[in-house]
């Protein structure tokens, strides 16, 4: 088994590495400070990142993309992990691929110019009442004549406030009498433009962590959008966020992966210089044997990263691929939770000022064990392969 990187995986991580010292370090402060990511630099840093070859590395080049596979995909996005979502997620964008399944006419209004950089994407499934139980979802899309007619509100839409269209998963499945919406809808996929009317875009959370990396609530009310509105086949909405999820989750374990990786260089730097009792603190095992388990464990989560990568691109239909992957997410969730938080102990107090970047990797950590699947539905997904294996 060779487990050497290509030439061109290893260019991959140096332009990316490059990138992300010179173009987006320097404003981390700023985006932590103001907690926004002011649109003009937003802009300017999207024009370099096209300009390095870094936009859209995650979509076929047939559409206009970098043409990445899977396992390059994932060690771009660990060293774009290095700094926060809301200055890597903005400026080096990595359009969903569940535009991918846009017919003729959606490609040349939504994919192409995604893929370009002249629009942007958000994708809304969460619900107030839907979070990890993605088939309770309550929004509805009702067929009136050629129309389809959608009410209902999503939450936890990451940048809908930038976006110009919405990737929209609503029920459309029949309710039972006295019902809204059905408790187990079929899910339909829609394409809809952020100034719809019926549609209302307004701030979300405040939220910990990833500051800048806004999310909003999406109300609809009666938001009338054409049949060719539809993304893929009605009532086939989870054939189509399956194309997305299992990428999108393997995105979180790399970004998780080059963040710990930040925590723990700076906590091992600091064991090396800082002086206690008369040595550096270091070379006490309370302080040395944290840095081994750092290291050891986040070693794993990258071979688990990068195997759920490789499986992806080599066998995309293995029954396996689905629980390589939540193996991968879960544990580089953890993984950066661990680090983060043993790495600021380490610091001591000046681990919890701001002044420092440790609690802000502390801070945004803990949203990766959340989002894009819980750490106990990835459980779930492993534990549910490994029973149907021995026919459970």
């Amino acid at each position: 088994m060779d487990f050497e990187l290509s030439p061109e995986q290893r260019a991959v991580i140096e332009t990316t590495r490059a990138f992300v010292q010179r173009e987006l370090v320097p404003h981390e402060d700023e985006v932590e400070r103001t907690g926004r990511l002011d649109p003009g630099l937003g802009q300017r840093l999207r024009k370099r990142a096209i300009d390095a070859g870094l936009f859209a590395a995650n979509m076929p080049d047939d559409v206009g993309g970098g043409g990445l596979d899977t396992l390059s995909w994932m060690l771009m996005e660990r060293e774009l992990g290095h700094t926060g979502y809301a200055l890597q997620m903005y400026a080096v964008a990595r359009p969903s691929r569940i535009l991918l399944a846009c017919n003729d006419s959606q490609r040349e209004t939504y994919l192409l110019p995604t893929v370009a950089g002249q629009r942007t994407e958000c994708l809304a499934m969460t619900e107030p009442e839907a979070g990890s139980d993605l088939r309770g979802m309550r929004t509805r899309a009702v067929p009136d004549g050629p129309d389809w007619v959608i009410t209902g509100t999503k939450h936890f839409i990451s940048h809908a406030d930038v976006s110009d269209f919405v990737i929209l998963f609503a029920a459309t499945g029949d309710a039972a009498p006295g019902e809204e919406a059905p408790r187990r809808a079929e899910i339909t996929s829609f394409l809809v433009d952020l100034d719809a009317a019926g549609l209302e875009v307004r701030p979300g959370y405040r939220s910990v962590s990833h500051r800048g990396y806004d999310n909003c609530v999406l109300n609809f009310d009666g938001c009338r959008v054409p049949g060719s509105a539809v993304l893929g086949e009605v009532g086939r909405g989870f054939d189509v966020a399956n194309t997305w999820l299992g990428t999108t989750r393997l995105q979180v374990a790399a970004t998780c992966l080059g963040r710990a990786r930040r925590a723990l260089d700076l906590a091992a730097a600091h064991a090396a210089s800082r002086r206690q009792f008369g040595r550096t603190i270091g070379r006490n095992q309370g302080v040395s044997f944290k840095l081994a388990d750092m290291s050891t464990a986040l070693d794993a989560a990258g071979w688990l990263t990068w195997r759920a990568a490789w499986l992806v691109d080599t066998r995309p239909n293995d029954p396996s691929v689905d629980s390589a992957i939540a193996a991968a997410k879960l544990h580089a969730a953890e993984t950066l939770a661990m680090v983060a938080d043993e790495a600021l102990q380490i610091h001591g107090g000046m681990g919890l000022m701001d002044e420092l970047v440790l609690e802000r990797i502390w801070r945004d950590a803990r949203v990766e064990r959340i989002w894009d699947g819980t750490s106990e539905i990835q459980r779930h997904i492993i534990s549910r392969a490994l029973l149907r294996a021995h026919g459970g």
